[in-house]
């Protein structure tokens, strides 16, 4: 015998508008654009991190996987932006020693002596920036920043940016540029409200008063010392 239910339909109602709204919330794009202002020329200019921190309870953040190579005495790619909790890989893809270190207020990490094809992993578990330096060429920097929010992006050259994905509701609106000063950061922060009539966050002025790449001290707090053939970190792994 069936036993009618009236409240059958009405259920599946609610929970067909309920799917809406959730699917309506993941296809959110929030768009907008990075001007910087100070003389930087925005074809070479440093790229600007922008991020919404959800100020509702929200679903934990998942880890990434990145990696941040060495090749021709460069890291690859200059600037990584993950989530806490992820691991990063640096494989050194040169033919000689390489020495990577951090010691600013990100994460702090020393990965010794390593040589071509090899490689070394650092789990971020706080979050911040941290400049990544190499203890034997100083020419070599970048920058990890570490975040609590998955909604985040980076510009492109023109300015533009765009963090797919975001449910509507109320953020914190964030942005870091290696560029500027952190009191200039920190005046950027504002609250916004998002939703499917409100999504874009405009134009974000930046202001640049500083070169991206900061002179720096080794691992030991002293200068480096210039290259030299009987130095035998620069001799090619055999």
């Amino acid at each position: 015998m069936r036993v009618a239910r009236p409240w059958a339909p009405l259920l599946a109602m609610a929970c067909c508008l309920a799917t809406a709204r959730i699917c309506c919330a993941q296809e959110l794009m929030v768009t907008g654009k990075v001007a910087l202002d100070g003389g930087a020329n925005p074809s070479t200019a440093v790229a600007t991190v922008v991020w919404l921190a959800p100020m509702t309870d929200h679903a934990p953040v998942a880890p990434m996987h990145a990696v941040l190579a060495q090749k021709n005495k460069t890291f690859e790619p200059h600037l990584l932006v993950v989530t806490r909790g992820s691991t990063v890989e640096f494989p050194n893809h040169d033919p000689w020693f390489h020495n990577v270190f951090s010691l600013f207020n990100g994460k702090r990490f020393d990965l010794g002596l390593y040589d071509a094809g090899t490689s070394r992993t650092v789990h971020f578990d706080r979050e911040g920036v941290s400049f990544i330096f190499c203890n034997i060429h100083p020419e070599m920097s970048a920058v990890v920043v570490v975040l609590g929010s998955s909604y985040f992006a980076t510009t492109n050259k023109q300015g533009d940016f765009t963090i797919p994905d975001v449910p509507a509701g109320r953020y914190m609106l964030h942005v870091w540029n290696e560029s500027a000063q952190p009191a200039t950061l920190q005046a950027l922060s504002r609250e916004v409200q998002l939703s499917e009539s409100s999504h874009s966050l405009g134009t974000i002025r930046v202001e640049v008063t500083r070169a991206a790449s900061i002179p720096h001290k080794n691992k030991y707090g002293q200068d480096y010392e210039p290259p030299s053939p009987n130095n035998p970190v620069y001799v090619q792994p055999q």
